[in-house]
């Protein structure tokens, strides 16, 4: 049985080659993925607004945000970080706080559920699970949706 001796060059060439696919996969969905749909979502006391660029979630008279779409897994369930403001109306008080969104895909229906950490009181605060329908209309009760443009159209690479 021959053995293969693998030449200083070789063994740069396997790691960079290692570290341009862990780039890839953590970069950004694959192309054949399976995103949360772009739009306005809507549901008692929970609005959703997805675009190109952030899912931005309301649950009552806070919100949270994840950079970037969403992507599913086969089952349609997806658990990401984010942040999320526990007092946002009638003002803004405080910093964002680290956030684990939790949820799951079906159809046109999306259940999140938000996990906040409270740095600032020192405890974990669970909003959800809400239901959110695609176009439906939010209802947050006194509570306002951010009026965000949606880009729903995707620019070629280099314009």
């Amino acid at each position: 049985m021959a053995t293969t001796r693998w030449t200083r060059a070789d063994r740069r060439l396997v790691a960079l080659g290692g570290a341009f696919v862990a780039a890839c996969a953590t970069s950004s969905p694959s192309t054949g993925a399976r995103l949360v749909p772009l739009g306005t979502w809507g549901g008692d006391s929970a609005g959703l607004i997805v675009s190109d660029t952030n899912f931005h979630l309301h649950i009552g008279c806070t919100f949270g945000d994840i950079s970037g779409q969403v992507a599913v897994d086969d089952a349609g369930n997806f658990d990401l970080r984010g942040s999320f403001q526990l007092h946002a109306y009638p003002i803004t008080v405080g910093p964002t706080m680290p956030a684990r969104f939790v949820g799951h895909l079906d159809r046109n229906a999306l259940t999140v559920t938000a996990t906040v950490t409270d740095t600032i009181g020192d405890s974990t605060v669970v909003h959800g699970p809400v239901v959110v329908e695609l176009g439906k209309d939010p209802q947050l009760g006194p509570c306002p949706i951010c009026r965000r443009p949606i880009i729903t159209r995707r620019f070629p690479s280099g314009s």
